[in-house]
């Protein structure tokens, strides 16, 4: 492995970097550069990250990061390596959870602390490219006809990392930095000049591969190759559909990763596809 680094875009590098309590500082600094200043965060705290639903047909969630500020708001925090069918609904379904597990018992007024879904998404909504939009944030709040916000207590936030483009001399706030690093950390052999602050000195020094135990170690190559994996997934797919059609594209990028040894899950989760459709083509063949 020659990388100095880990990939926050990995599963292991993601909660090594912001999901242990040893670096919940690095959690804060990013999560600060996205919320209102009535929300900035002092101290936090890791909640659970699964939950079972509330009865048996419920479906469990399982966040990947899941926190509260020491003022009382919730934060999701999830990393989404490709497109998934349903995502939004996901999004909202998994927002029901903070949201319910502030009831109280007894005499309740009702009253809910702020919640706020964060994605950082290493792929693009479907409508920002038919719309040409290249925003790299989007912010989802409840609003009436008017456009005005109705509820202010439950955020969704969308990091949509493909339109971050800046380079580093084009850094000019922190939350740029922060953009800058999960894109980017794994490329960078030193830390540049322009994120000399003691809170990224702090998340290189966390990053780098050579402290790692043998078994974290392995966790990593682990996670980068599924990664790596899941990621080739998705690029022969739209290759393949763009220079055939988009369905027997997909069929014969699926015919072709398989052959190659590819997971037949990770296949369906790249493409977007059941798992039933996949295997019927494979009976096509």
């Amino acid at each position: 492995m020659q990388d100095k680094y880990v990939n926050p875009f990995t599963d292991f590098g993601f909660k090594k970097l912001f999901g242990e309590e040893l670096h919940k500082e690095l959690l804060m600094s990013f999560l600060n550069t996205l919320l209102p200043e009535k929300h900035q965060i002092k101290n936090l705290e890791y909640s659970k990250n699964e939950y079972q639903g509330y009865s048996a047909l419920d479906r469990k969630a399982i966040f990947d990061l899941n926190c509260i500020s020491s003022t009382g708001e919730r934060f999701i925090v999830e990393l989404q390596k490709a497109k998934q069918n349903y995502f939004k609904d996901r999004s909202v379904y998994y927002s029901t959870f903070p949201i319910r597990e502030q009831a109280q018992r007894g005499d309740w007024d009702f009253k809910l602390s702020a919640v706020y879904t964060i994605g950082i998404l290493d792929f693009v909504f479907d409508e920002d490219v038919k719309n040409h939009d290249e925003r790299v944030i989007h912010t989802v709040q409840l609003k009436n006809q008017q456009g005005e916000v109705f509820y202010d207590k439950l955020t969704f936030i969308y990091l949509t990392m493909p339109h971050f483009t800046k380079q580093l001399n084009e850094l000019q706030t922190r939350q740029d930095k922060w953009l800058y690093v999960f894109k980017h950390l794994h490329e960078l052999d030193d830390i540049p000049l322009e994120l000399q602050e003691e809170v990224f000195i702090k998340l290189f020094a966390a990053a780098q591969i050579a402290q790692f135990s043998p078994i974290e170690r392995q966790a990593y190559e682990d996670s980068l190759k599924y990664y790596r994996d899941l990621k080739n997934v998705t690029d022969t797919a739209r290759d393949e559909g763009r220079e055939e059609g988009r369905e027997e594209g997909k069929r014969q990028a699926v015919l072709q990763m398989y052959a190659n040894g590819v997971p037949l899950d990770m296949i369906a989760q790249g493409l977007q596809l059941p798992v039933e459709t996949l295997n019927q083509w494979l009976i096509e063949k």
